[in-house]
């Protein structure tokens, strides 16, 4: 009788090695494994693209600090200085383009409108971000400038322009390293260093027109040093 073939089956599954046996058990497991390994991974991948760290001060504090830091009274009267030199520098620098001779003092003019323009989109973005109110209005003092400007022609408008302009731009500058000196605030950092290469060029611009007095160098010296 011969055996039939379940029988020739069994008989040849006992004459194969073990190790032979284990090895490729192994090697279906591995098979199997492959596509589950992928599918994880892909929906790790995807989690992650999925996921976006929070915003500055959108954890719900509150605090008005935008994540970035605690903000102090310098930081505060920093942002209110900056927002303020904005808005008598910027139609001072208007005034320039009609009221000046000099070429020089016409370019000084467009420094002014190009840097306080950004310097002000600045000041607002971070001042609604930290909860600090900035005013709408420069100072009375700042005011009364740009009305002497706007009564000034030629080489008046050019002397005045240069010196006073230079005057109010070295006291601010040392503000800024004071700020940027001490605040905790990141914010108000990346804000005094982009303030602080602004100032630097219209010092150097104001200075370039050759009508910047030595009594108005002094007159900085003398209240940055009180």
């Amino acid at each position: 009788m011969r055996p039939n073939r379940s029988s020739r089956r069994a008989a040849a599954m006992r004459r194969v090695p073990p190790r032979v046996v284990a090895t490729a058990v192994a090697a279906l497991l591995a098979l199997v494994a492959v596509p589950v390994l992928v599918s994880l991974q892909t929906g790790s991948s995807r989690a992650g693209e999925n996921h976006h760290p929070a915003a500055p001060g959108s954890d719900g504090s509150g605090d008005g600090t935008g994540g970035a830091g605690p903000v102090t009274d310098v930081d505060r009267d920093f942002l209110v200085k900056v927002r303020q030199a904005g808005l008598w520098e910027i139609p001072a620098g208007r005034l320039a383009r009609t009221h000046a001779s000099s070429e020089a003092v016409k370019r000084a003019g467009r420094h002014l409108i190009d840097g306080h323009a950004k310097l002000d989109q600045l000041v607002r973005e971070d001042a609604r971000i930290l909860g600090v109110t900035i005013p709408n209005e420069a100072t009375a003092e700042q005011q009364r400038w740009v009305r002497e400007m706007e009564n000034a022609r030629g080489a008046e408008f050019d002397r005045l322009f240069a010196n006073v302009l230079r005057a109010s731009h070295g006291k601010i500058f040392a503000t800024i390293g004071e700020v940027r000196a001490a605040t905790r605030n990141d914010l108000i950092r990346r804000h005094a260093r982009q303030a602080n290469q602004t100032v630097l060029d219209h010092m150097e611009v104001l200075e370039d027109t050759g009508l910047v007095e030595p009594g108005t160098l002094r007159e900085v010296e003398e209240a940055v040093t009180r």
